[in-house]
């Protein structure tokens, strides 16, 4: 199937730009996720009385971790059923999830639906890599998924300020209501659109032998666990910048009713990384870009702590500025990191697509709660956790690829 675009099936593939938005859409529903719930925070905060001054944040965090937990299992599911039962049986139980989200009366069963709701869209962010996989692979690959994250990463930009027009004519539950109907009108073009790219004849058997072996394979291979483990400390730094950026630009710099203008600016950042990354990854490959882009990401972390530790909180401007650089290397660096761990596992794309998923996913999760944890009034944790996990990240590449960056080839 690589390096073509007519997939095998009944169903004939979409054209290529309806199948770069159909999986930017089955991606973006997890970024529509969390960001649109970043102005609404506080109004939780309120409505359940909540104790702890960062207990809000759970409403990410445990959304994150199930979806964590719920990538170990799409994959596998995938390769053996196919593609797409398990892709349309998450997006309904998803479609489920945010109808209890909407009617829950505790922040326990608030928590519970959000739990729920990862753990069902684990299976478009699995599955949509894997369709990918299916069909290209290589620089090609990486040329598409720039292109899908591109649109993806375009949703960060504009959520917060949907989830913040909903406030402005009712509550947060509005919120969820928004997401069980997107989540049903995706289903609706997945059923209609999308056919199977993983055919009977290549699915593998559900057997506890198979998925040892296939753990073993992907276990063993160097690239593919630490471009995933690198890439699974970056994001860490990424989520907890959304775990905390609400109570920071509006607490600690004061900018009120203009936070979700200001998030949105910044993230286009990752947007416009990303739209680089499609038009030069097959000129330049995917070592170059995602090593030059690492690089920055660790020299911007750390130059924003040298700054804070000789000179304290930065003014906006600055600190905008820094966050800007690191957010948009890490847009370059996260389709890039993830096709360079996929590129080996083709044989075992569905499994391999949940190992790299999960692992990424829960390591960022980790990072970031424990970062967004230590919010104590001012920037300095995250500006801390950018510069420490930039340094990481660079670590891990290093070690992964012997102490030499920048080879030829992909």
């Amino acid at each position: 199937m690589a390096e073509t675009e007519t997939a095998p099936g009944a169903r004939s593939m979409p054209a290529f730009p309806e199948f770069v938005a159909l999986m930017a859409s089955l991606m973006a529903l997890t970024a529509l996720s969390v960001d649109i719930m970043l102005p609404a925070l506080p109004r939780i905060h309120d409505d359940f009385a909540l104790t702890g001054a960062n207990d809000q944040q759970l409403v990410v965090t445990l959304y994150v971790l199930g979806f964590a937990i719920g990538q170990i299992f799409q994959g596998p599911l995938s390769d053996r059923f196919g593609r797409r039962p398990v892709l349309l049986a998450g997006i309904a139980v998803y479609a489920v999830a945010a109808l209890g989200c909407l009617f829950a009366e505790t922040f326990a069963a608030l928590l519970a639906a959000r739990f729920v709701q990862g753990l069902a869209n684990a299976a478009p962010r699995i599955i949509a890599i894997a369709v990918v996989r299916d069909i290209y692979e290589g620089r090609r690959m990486a040329e598409v998924m720039s292109f899908v994250m591109t649109v993806f990463i375009i949703v960060p930009v504009i959520a917060p300020s949907i989830g913040g027009a909903f406030l402005l004519f009712g509550t947060w539950h509005l919120i969820f209501a928004f997401l069980s109907v997107c989540a049903l009108g995706i289903l609706t073009w997945v059923a209609i659109r999308l056919p199977e790219t993983h055919p009977a004849a290549e699915r593998e058997p559900m057997s506890a032998r198979w998925l040892v072996g296939a753990a073993a394979e992907i276990g063993g291979n160097r690239i593919a666990v630490g471009y995933t483990l690198a890439a699974g400390v970056l994001f860490g730094s990424l989520l907890a910048y959304v775990n905390s950026a609400q109570q920071i630009f509006v607490e600690s710099f004061g900018v009120g009713d203009w936070f979700p203008v200001i998030f949105g600016s910044v993230a286009a950042a990752l947007a416009v990384a990303a739209f680089v990354n499609g038009r030069s990854v097959m000129r330049f490959g995917m070592r170059r870009i995602s090593h030059a882009a690492v690089l920055g990401f660790a020299a911007a972390g750390l130059a924003h702590l040298g700054y804070y530790l000789a000179f304290g909180t930065p003014p906006l401007w600055l600190f905008l500025g820094f966050l800007a650089c690191c957010l948009f290397c890490f847009g370059l660096i996260a389709p890039n990191f993830n096709s360079l761990a996929m590129e080996p596992m083709g044989r075992v794309a569905g499994t391999a697509s949940s190992f790299i998923g999960a692992t990424t996913t829960l390591v960022g999760a980790l990072l970031g709660w424990f970062v967004g944890a230590h919010y104590d009034g001012t920037p300095g944790p995250l500006i801390a956790g950018f510069g420490g996990l930039g340094l990481a990240g660079l670590a891990i590449v290093l070690a992964t690829e012997r102490g030499r960056l920048f080879r030829p080839g992909r």
